[in-house]
């Protein structure tokens, strides 16, 4: 079955029905009512049990996400940004809830950071692990540390 989109417009105008076809081996489709009070976005949220997660917790995960993606974050330094009084002030179980489920791969953040020390710093590779591993700095654990330094080209 192909996916389809149909949409009702209803005399006052506020309801909206769209139905689709996730996958062809999984016949399922989802009904999502738009009203004044609720948008499609968090109807949908709704369907896959987003909304069980408060808003700050979620805001909180996104924030994190784009640290780790961008600027290579540690756990320790994730959450330490997170809740900061000079940073994004997050609650600290908003917080440590963002860095219980964000998607990084911390060993893979370090060696990204030990590169950025070692090509704009121009540090040596004893400097880039006691700035990685500082608490401080980095605040990357040992084991992440060693493989950043184990792996940075030299």
């Amino acid at each position: 079955m192909d996916d389809e989109e149909s949409v009702k417009d209803v005399a006052d105008g506020t309801e909206q029905t769209a139905a689709t076809e996730t996958s062809s081996t999984e016949e399922s489709q989802e009904e999502v009512t738009q009203n004044g009070n609720e948008t499609a976005e968090e109807a949908a949220a709704d369907s896959n049990g987003e909304n069980d997660v408060p808003i700050e917790f979620q805001s909180a995960l996104n924030r994190a996400q784009s640290f780790s993606d961008t600027m290579h974050m540690s756990k320790s330094g994730l959450y330490d940004q997170l809740t900061s009084e000079y940073g994004d002030q997050f609650s600290t179980e908003a917080a440590q809830y963002a860095v219980d489920n964000v998607e990084a791969d911390w060993k893979e953040n370090a060696l990204r950071k030990a590169e950025d020390y070692a090509e704009t710093m121009h540090m040596s590779k004893a400097g880039v692990y006691d700035q990685l591993t500082s608490e401080y700095g980095e605040q990357f654990i040992q084991e992440e540390a060693d493989y950043a330094i184990d792996n940075l080209e030299k």
